[in-house]
């Protein structure tokens, strides 16, 4: 397989796993990002005025407005990112309890994915 195609085959690749993992529409995300439950959950970038997830949350509904054929290496690097994440936080589970109003929750959907929403 060529360079060229093996580049196309895993950015197709990447574009599937990140439709499936980001499970929020743009316009249920960005109003999501408003909300002070939104902004306070997560890891603070140094310096920064906003958390790592929160910016997360805004590059992804950039990249969701985006036609595919728009997309650059850079949204592309972003993608992967945000799967690696989702797929990770998935993975721990949880709180047992009350999980509608966890931190684990928002910091899910601040990375485009709540885990409340039946596929």
């Amino acid at each position: 397989m060529a360079k060229h195609e093996h580049e196309q085959s895993d950015r197709e690749q990447v574009w599937r796993k990140f439709r499936k993992a980001v499970n929020m529409t743009p316009a249920t995300l960005e109003k999501w990002l408003t909300t002070d439950e939104s902004k306070a959950n997560g890891w603070q970038e140094e310096g920064g005025n906003e958390t790592i997830g929160h910016h997360s949350g805004r590059r992804i509904v950039e990249i969701r407005h985006k036609k595919k054929a728009d997309l650059t290496e850079a949204d592309y690097a972003h993608m992967r990112k945000v799967v690696g994440y989702v797929h990770r936080h998935l993975a721990q589970g949880g709180p047992q309890k009350d999980k509608e109003h966890s931190p684990w929750r928002y910091s899910l959907m601040n990375w485009g994915h709540d885990p409340l929403v039946k596929h």
